[in-house]
């Protein structure tokens, strides 16, 4: 690139609207690192801070991201969850063009805690299926979900599917006759705790939206409880308001 100190557009717009295209074209692909100011700094002819001041602003338009001490880095494509309509995660990273699989981090039956059977509607005794999965989206985690289950409405279900590879709502509605219909759901922003770090490959610093949701079937049954959290930097919330 060819810097042109005579235009009436300052240097550091003109930097980061060529490492903008960069980030755009994939010659930046969400999670590589940029060269570092040093480089771009002897490439381009410019002074150190006249990058960095490029840097910033592509760091404010999300376009890129910066990791204390280690660098600057291009942004994943967002995905937009619209929360006025339940879907599966499988079938919302379909509707966006991405491949959805899962790491299955815990799969059984459980006595809840009063936190999961009070949303359930559970007596004393009754079991959960209780399943943590980590989700990703072209093979890079997204999402880390804990999902739970009434056991009475799919017996056998952790025995009969592989929650590797399957959708569970698809599973609910086609092998148990258990379709989901409505959720209420409570969203908020924080940091990941140091397993939640682990588990996505993320920084303390990256905010992640932390999910609660309660999902029913036809007759107003709770039939789920889930607590996730997503990516804060890959996810914007939709709300529709009629």
């Amino acid at each position: 690139m060819e810097i042109n100190p005579a235009s009436s557009v300052p240097l550091y717009i003109q930097i980061k609207d060529y490492l903008h295209q960069k980030v755009k074209n994939g010659v930046f692909p969400g999670g590589t690192k940029l060269p570092s100011e040093r480089d771009l700094s002897l490439d381009l002819g410019v002074s150190r801070m006249t990058v960095r001041q490029a840097l910033q602003a592509l760091v404010k338009e999300d376009i890129i991201y910066s990791r204390t001490g280690k660098g600057y880095y291009a942004c994943q494509p967002r995905i937009d969850q619209e929360l006025g309509v339940l879907t599966s995660f499988s079938e919302e990273m379909l509707q966006h063009g991405f491949l959805p699989t899962s790491r299955v981090i815990l799969a059984e039956l459980q006595l809840p805690t009063p936190e999961i059977a009070e949303p359930l509607q559970l007596s004393q005794g009754a079991e959960v299926v209780a399943l943590r999965r980590v989700r990703l989206a072209e093979n890079r985690p997204i999402a880390l979900e804990n999902a739970f289950l009434v056991h009475e409405l799919c017996p056998g279900i952790l025995q009969s599917h592989d929650f590797n590879k399957e959708s569970l709502y698809k599973v609910l509605r086609e092998a148990y006759g258990c379709p989901l219909t409505w959720a209420k759901q409570w969203v908020q922003a924080r940091l990941p705790t140091l397993s939640e770090q682990k588990l996505l490959d993320i920084d303390g610093e990256i905010p992640v939206l932390s999910n609660k949701r309660i999902t029913y079937t036809r007759n107003d049954r709770p039939v789920e409880y889930v607590t996730s959290i997503y990516l804060g930097d890959r996810y914007n919330l939709a709300i529709i308001l009629r």
